[in-house]
This record gives C-alpha cells, structure tokens and sequence, in this order.
C-alpha cells in the first residue's frame, strides 16, 4: 500500500512540475508575440527615443574688432545639412523637392547617393541659412539632417580685407590675422552624449563630456573710420589715374600702432567667389620697392647726425649732373649752390649724393638698419618681406651716391612709414603693433630731438614750397617728401612706368600720424609721387586728424592757396 501511495505522490510532482513548466514556456511564448507583433510599433519608437550618440560641440571662433569694438570679423550661427546614404532611398520621390530647394541637379544628388550608399556620411551642402535647412527638414526625407554650425562674416568687407584676411569653410585661418593668430582666434570644441530619434533629432543632453572653450577676441590698432577714408580716397586715386594698384599705411607716432592699411586692388571675404590670387597680398608688407627721393630726409638725418654738417651748410650741385664713370646722375635743374634745406626741397640729386660720398656708405647704411629697413618690422604679420639693405665690403662712389637717395635699395610701404615715424616723433623707434595697446611702448631712440626737429622743418617746407605742395591737408600744417622710382620688371627697370610716392606726417610742430601713399603705375600722364600720392596724403590726412579730433592751425585762406599747386619734381 506504502509503495503505491509513493508511486502516485511521485506522479502527482511530475505533472506539477511538467504543467509550471508548460505555463511559463506559454507565458513566454505569448510575451514574444505581444512584444513583436503587438507593442512592436511602441518598442520600435522606444528604441528609436534611446539612441545614443555622441555629438560634437563646435567652439565659437573669438570676435575680432577695431580699436574701438567695431567688429571686423564675427562667426554667426548655421546650418549644415548632410545625408546618411544608407538610410535613404536613391529612389525616394522626395528627393526632386530636396534638389529644388538646394538648387542643385535631381540626378546627381540621386547618383550620390547611390554611389556612397555603404557610408553613413556626406555633405549636402554646407553652412545655409536656418531658413533654407527648415525648409529642407521640413520634406521628412529619411537619412536627412541638419546641425550647426558657424560661418565667419566680415562686416566691413573689401574695406578690411588685407589685414583681417579670411578662414576656409571649416573657420581655419588662411590670410591676415585670421592666420596669425588663428590658434588663439579658435578655442576648443566640446563633446556630449544626447539621445537622438530615428531623424536625427536631440531628444535630450545625457552627459556633457567636454565643454567646448570659446576662442579668445582680438582688438586690433586700427581705427575703423580712418581706415574707411583711407580705401575710399586711395580707391579714387588708383581709378582717377588708371593704376595698377596702390598702399595706404597710417602710423600713430607715439605708440607705433597701425591705425590704417589699405591696398588696392582688394577683395571681399564675403564673396570668395570673386576671388584673384593676385588681389589676397597684402601689398603693404609684401611687396617691394626702391623707395627713391623719400630717403633723402634720412640721409640729411644721417648728415647732421654726424656733425659735419650743419643746417646752415651750403652744396654746390653745379652743373646739375655728377658723373661715376659711365653712369651719370641728374637734378631736375641745374639749382647751383643751394642750402640743405633746399636739397630736401628741391629734392636734389647731385646736393644729396656729394653729402653720401663725404660721409661714406657705411653711415648712410648704420643709419637705414637702426630705423628698421632690412630687417622684419615684428609686426607679426604672415608674408613679411623684409626688403634689400646692402652691405659692401668697400663701397663704390656711384653705390654711396645712389642709396642716398634710395635708389639700390627695396622696402615695403610699411617700413617707410616706421623711418618716418622716428622723425615724427623726436627720434624714437617703437615697435610697430597691430594690436590695440593699453600703454606707450618702450622704445630706442635712434636720432636725437634736435635732428629730427631740423628734418621735420624741412619736411614742412615741401609741402609749403616744395614739390609735396599738394599734400597740403587742409587746416592742418604737414611735412613729407615726394618720391617718383622706376618700376623694376623682368627685364630691369620699366621705362614708362614709375611708382608715385609720398611719405609724410601732420601736424608738423607735433605730429600725430604719419602716412605712406604708394600708386603704381599710373596711365593718365601724370605719374610723380607730388602729382599722384601727395593729394591722397592731402585729404586722408585732412579728414583723420579732424576724427582725431586734433585743433585746426591754418586760417582760412592760408590753407587754400597752398592747395592744388605743384612744385619741384620729385
């Protein structure tokens, strides 16, 4: 009896557990088919709510402004829109509106994604405005999307172009001080884990991995409005004359800072796709020339400097040529004996050439390298030329002669204007600064008060009888020397075509800026540097020192009658 109730009791446990059994595998079975025939819709949106992606947050280039905060170049929010190949159809119908609203072929945008079908990647069309990518977000293409992006703009176009320069479409800088100081314009992108949905789109911000660092803001020396007058006026001059192309560099004397500097021709950032090779230089620092007649004030320096002359000193410049053998140089006249001052005036060859060979090369050259020529300006500018200085073992008469006057010799336009600066101010070379400064540079004095004061007087006096008597500015006392070189060509020196030159400074008892003119090769007949350079000197010079807010000296009258007159050629 004992073993049946045993028997049965070990029945009854097996079919217990064989029916659990049979339960759970039912319960299960029945899960399966609920989860993927009837909450499939709902798990897949699920799943679609929990993707995780990794997003990359781009870092806000720095602003970079005037000196004033006027902005020159600023990154603005965009959009980029980009496919994922394997998510979209070639065939997909929509794709002839996405084509419409991109502007672009039906059939290439279907054989691009044909062609990259195994990538989940590819640019449709990079940094458009939020509108444009709302309306192609709006087509609910699969495998579609949109993030932002940053696209640099600069407001003041063409007008800037040659200093603030301009980055590529991924925001590195290319040109100007968007490539000097690219790495401390750019900062530091950032990364997140989001939850995306299957467009896409964030859903939420899970975890911030990286916080993205802003790039660092630039304020720069130049001033805006000076820098406006001083394209608008050298733009006119280069059309007015027919150019080829002409520098503008402005110069606060006691600070060395770069308040201006224009060249033409120029180029809008904005628009890259009216962009020349030939037009991205900035001409001011990279382009070479013999400076010619405006190193004569330098070499009369170097002259009272060294003590065997003094400003009372008389030349004879009869007959009005010298002779080095087979080479010969000559004045525009023959002015006889005439005082120093009137070699600066009169701009005389033969004056200036018999002081160079008196005192010798080597202190007209000792003086030219202590101003800065033949050597980087440390203005930190890309493309820098730094220009010719000889240096002879011994130094030939006809070579003394000739770099006296600024001939043998290449500069840029902005190491002039830094020569003329320390006459300007007394004497003292400042290194020369793109970057707003909060306080007065140290500086090495190069010449002596009383020399520089002696030029300066000089300097007025081409402007007041001289061949710079259009660069007159207004009602404002100047002083400067003309200039007119040969060009130099493939061949050697151009015989029609001539660079005009002025360099000078207002007010003259105390300057506050100097400013270097340069046009090239002007066609219309008149090509010297006081028939071309000095009237743009003239109404610059006029227009900055009144935003400057410097006190007119000139009465009226005074002012007009010097203006529009031309005097010795130089």
């Amino acid at each position: 009896m004992g073993q049946k109730v045993a028997a049965g009791m070990k029945a009854w446990r097996f079919g217990s557990v064989l029916g659990v059994f049979l339960v759970v595998v039912l319960a299960l079975g029945w899960r399966l088919v609920d989860l993927h025939v009837v909450d499939n819709d709902f798990l897949r949106k699920q799943g679609d709510v929990r993707t995780i992606r990794v997003e990359t947050i781009d870092a806000h280039r720095g602003v970079v402004t005037d000196r004033y905060g006027e902005p020159l170049a600023v990154s603005t929010p965009v959009q980029t829109l980009w496919a994922n190949p394997s998510e979209t159809d070639p065939a997909e119908p929509r794709l002839a509106n996405l084509a419409r609203v991109l502007e672009i072929s039906e059939a290439r945008l279907r054989e691009r994604l044909a062609a990259y079908a195994d990538r989940e990647f590819i640019y449709l069309r990079r940094k458009v405005q939020p509108g444009l990518a709302a309306k192609v977000m709006e087509l609910d293409i699969p495998g579609i999307y949109s993030r932002q992006e940053y696209r640099r703009y600069y407001p003041a176009g063409e007008v800037t172009a040659h200093v603030v320069g301009f980055t590529n479409i991924d925001e590195r800088g290319q040109e100007g001080i968007e490539l000097a100081y690219n790495e401390w314009l750019s900062g530091e992108s950032g990364r997140k884990r989001v939850l995306k949905d299957n467009r896409g789109r964030i859903i939420k911000d899970l975890t911030l991995i990286r916080d993205a660092a802003p790039g660092h803001n630039l304020e720069l020396s130049l001033d805006l409005r000076l820098q406006y007058l001083a394209y608008r006026e050298l733009k006119a001059v280069v059309s007015a004359h027919d150019a080829h192309g002409g520098t503008l560099v402005m110069l606060d004397v006691e600070t060395g800072e770069v308040l201006a500097m224009v060249n033409q021709g120029s180029y809008n950032p904005n628009d890259r796709s009216q962009f020349a090779p030939e037009n991205l230089r900035n001409k001011a620092i990279t382009d070479l020339f013999e400076p010619g007649s405006t190193m004569k004030p330098i070499s009369m320096a170097a002259a009272l400097e060294s003590g065997q002359y003094s400003v009372k000193a008389t030349i004879d410049t009869s007959p009005g040529y010298r002779r080095f053998g087979r080479f010969t140089i000559r004045d525009y006249r023959n002015y006889g004996v005439i005082s120093l001052t009137d070699i600066i005036v009169k701009s005389s060859n033969v004056g200036i050439s018999k002081i160079a060979t008196e005192l010798g090369g080597d202190t007209i050259r000792n003086l030219y390298a202590r101003l800065g020529f033949g050597q980087p300006t440390g203005i930190g500018f890309p493309g820098e030329a730094v220009g010719v200085l000889p240096a002879p073992p011994k130094w030939r008469p006809s070579e003394e002669a000739t770099l006296s006057y600024g001939y043998g010799m290449s500069v840029n336009a902005l190491q002039l204007a830094q020569a003329y600066m320390v006459i300007a101010n007394g004497g003292v070379r400042y290194p020369l600064s793109l970057m707003k400064l909060n306080e007065k540079p140290v500086g090495e004095r190069v010449l002596s008060e009383q020399v520089t004061s002696d030029v300066r007087t000089m300097l007025g006096e081409v402007v007041t009888r001289g061949s710079g008597k259009r660069a007159q500015p207004g009602f404002y006392s100047a002083g400067g020397k003309t200039g007119t070189v040969h060009l130099v060509g493939a061949q050697g020196y151009e015989d029609s075509q001539y660079k005009a030159i002025f360099a000078g400074m207002a007010p003259i008892d105390n300057p506050r800026i100097v400013t270097v003119v340069a046009v090239d090769a002007p066609q219309s007949g008149e090509y010297y540097g006081g028939e071309v350079a000095a009237p743009v000197f003239s109404r610059v010079m006029s227009d900055a020192l009144r935003l400057l807010n410097v006190k007119p000296e000139l009465e009226v009258g005074t002012a007009g009658s010097q203006a529009g007159q031309t005097g010795e050629r130089g």
